[in-house]
């Protein structure tokens, strides 16, 4: 049992060396940040690449780069190394039994419009806290919380709400409808009354990239107004899809939260009671193996100042 634990230890330290090389781009960074000289950096790699069993590591004129596979392995060593800054940089507060953490994980819109006024409410109410907000799309939402990267995580979906395993809790807070943007001369942009897809059959469009929920609902709603939709760009990006728009070159579904304030674009609502996405809150259940009380118990608290903050989007 003891010697597992020492191979344990010794891969972790190999994989924050592969992770430290690929960031600092040479042995000598890398050795520098771990208090190594270069020829135990070196003899530490020869040793790590016999473990693996392939080369790791090509040194060439501008530093040293990882293999493909070194750069898989770089990654875990990535993540090894963020949770030992963690841990440093929170312990003393554990010491001494003050610190309160939550980590909370957003898509783009609702870090805009929902995060700002429950921040706010906590930072009143919870002044300890020490609260770190990351931007997340919300197709990663669930691996984070399960993971135990993120006590709370607002994600959105289309069509279909995202299953959950045991032990978290998805919440609904908000209906985003969707609604259509036009160019501000576009002929339709004048009026603000609810349009019928099947309307805009004619239009150039710009969409968001296939493989997502967010295109498979589009589809959908085109197939269902009866027409196939002529593609002109495709993104990943609302916030994309709403510039190219503004050009003139095209018209896009976006939802309501995501709508820009920009005075060349103008929106309609659409005609269509499933024309919308709905935005979730995830977080761990209370009591849920692997939880941290106090970080769950925050989540709660703060999924209750986004409910409000929600309502008043509304």
């Amino acid at each position: 049992m003891v010697a597992l634990r020492i191979m344990k230890a010794e891969f972790a330290d190999q994989l924050v060396l592969l992770f430290l090389i690929e960031e600092l781009g040479s042995l000598t960074a890398a050795g520098e940040a771990l208090g190594l000289t270069a020829p135990a950096v070196s003899q530490r790699l020869a040793r790590i690449e016999r473990a693996w069993g392939a080369q790791l590591v090509v040194r060439g004129p501008r530093g040293a780069e990882l293999t493909t596979a070194a750069s898989a392995l770089a990654e875990h060593g990535r993540r090894i190394d963020r949770e030992v800054q963690d841990a440093r940089a929170s312990f003393p507060a554990y010491r001494q039994g003050l610190l309160r953490r939550l980590r909370v994980g957003a898509f783009q819109a609702a870090a805009l419009h929902l995060l700002p006024p429950a921040m706010t409410a906590l930072r009143h109410r919870e002044p300890d806290v020490d609260l770190s907000v990351v931007d997340i799309s919300s197709d990663e939402a669930v691996d984070l919380v399960v993971r135990g990267e993120l006590d709370l995580a607002v994600l959105a979906s289309w069509d279909t709400a995202p299953t959950v395993p045991p032990g978290l809790s998805l919440s609904a807070l908000l209906e985003d409808p969707m609604v259509v943007a036009f160019a501000d001369d576009h002929r339709l942009a004048a009026s603000t009354r609810s349009i019928d897809l099947s309307s805009l059959r004619d239009e150039a469009w710009v969409v968001i990239r296939g493989g997502s929920a967010a295109r498979a609902q589009f589809d959908r709603l085109t197939d269902e107004a009866g027409f196939e939709p002529r593609i002109r760009f495709e993104t990943e990006s609302y916030d994309v899809a709403q510039a190219l728009v503004a050009t003139g070159y095209g018209v896009a579904l976006v939802s309501r939260m995501a709508r820009r304030s920009d005075p060349q674009l103008a929106f309609r609502p659409v005609r269509h009671r499933r024309a919308r996405r709905t935005v979730h809150t995830l977080r761990r259940t209370e009591g849920s193996p692997g939880g941290d009380v106090r970080g769950t118990g925050l989540a709660v608290a703060f999924e209750g100042l986004l409910r409000s903050a929600a309502a008043d989007l509304a």
